[in-house]
């Protein structure tokens, strides 16, 4: 997949117009929403994502082409993707991937929060105390690495590699935009599609609202699941981590918790601790000095 053919870099300048928009709207509506140096963070882990991401998804490309010769449905394999009359032709394929896209995203995401491991991937999109556009583009380095591995069904089912590539790139794109507290709540939208609210609930730190709403464009999956949390007035969001690193050092961002892992795994027991410090989710210990979302919520009464 060529760089020119990914909707997201397309959208770079969009991105960079919807972060200058809201800096007015929020000076409008006295609300702080950027620390600077914070921002510019965020910005620079997400230019060091996109430098990684060109080899990873060249790598991608190529393993889900490898996989599109076994594909199931073979009349989606021969679906000519930049051809405009094959794309009206087979709508439907296009609306049935934006869904199967999804729920991929969805347990990407899920288990991203769940298996420590992964956690240690994902963990610095959530770092940022503030909550605004910029925390959008602060995405990971390593992620990336493993992430595809949940869309490997898609090309084996039939849809064409550069399909695919191009409905998660629009995924990401359209997950841009709820980074913001700009946006209070839009109404009927709010049952079915992820909203800045939604996603608010999903960057807090307070423990009624951890691990929830891992959506990427619709919260049904999250509402079907039992990973659904509404934002509630009486209990505004705190952003960050349950343990904040006060850091704005992009090589510490990327890597913090990579090293709180080997340094519980210097002090695992045994063989069998070491591999649940890694698997168990976060917040997991042997000797219960700290404790995962779900014990935490439990603790709290709010399971």
């Amino acid at each position: 997949m060529e760089p020119w053919q990914d909707p997201t870099v397309w959208f770079i300048p969009g991105f960079l117009a919807l972060i200058f928009i809201e800096l007015y709207l929020s000076h409008r509506m006295h609300m702080h929403v950027h620390n600077p140096i914070d921002s510019i963070s965020s910005i620079g882990m997400g230019l060091g994502s996109l430098a990684i991401g060109v080899f990873v998804k060249a790598a991608a490309f190529f393993i889900f082409t490898w996989l599109n010769q076994f594909a199931i449905f073979t009349e989606l394999r021969e679906i000519n993707v930049m051809s405009m009359a094959d794309n009206l032709k087979y709508w439907w394929a296009w609306l049935l991937l934006l869904f199967l896209d999804d729920f991929s995203f969805y347990w990407h995401h899920r288990l991203s929060h769940h298996i420590r491991i992964l956690w240690a991937a994902h963990v610095n999109h959530h770092s940022s105390v503030n909550y605004n556009l910029a925390v959008a583009l602060r995405q990971s380095w390593t992620e990336i690495l493993y992430k595809y591995v949940f869309w490997l069904w898609l090309p084996l089912i039939g849809f064409p590699p550069l399909m695919v590539m191009i409905m998660m790139s629009f995924s990401l794109i359209y997950q841009f935009w709820v980074h913001t507290k700009t946006i209070k709540t839009l109404g009927f939208l709010e049952w079915f599609m992820n909203t800045p609210s939604h996603h608010r609930v999903h960057h807090a730190s307070n423990v009624r609202y951890l691990d929830r709403n891992h959506a990427g464009i619709f919260i049904i999956w999250d509402r079907l699941l039992g990973t659904f949390a509404k934002e509630e007035e009486s209990e505004p969001v705190v952003y960050g981590l349950t343990t904040n690193i006060h850091t704005y050092n992009l090589f510490k961002i990327a890597s913090h918790e990579y090293f709180s892992i080997a340094k519980d795994l210097k002090r695992a027991p045994d063989f069998i601790t070491k591999l649940k410090y890694l698997f168990m989710p976060p917040g997991w210990s042997h000797d219960g000095t700290t404790k995962t979302s779900d014990e935490l919520r439990k603790d709290q009464n709010l399971a």
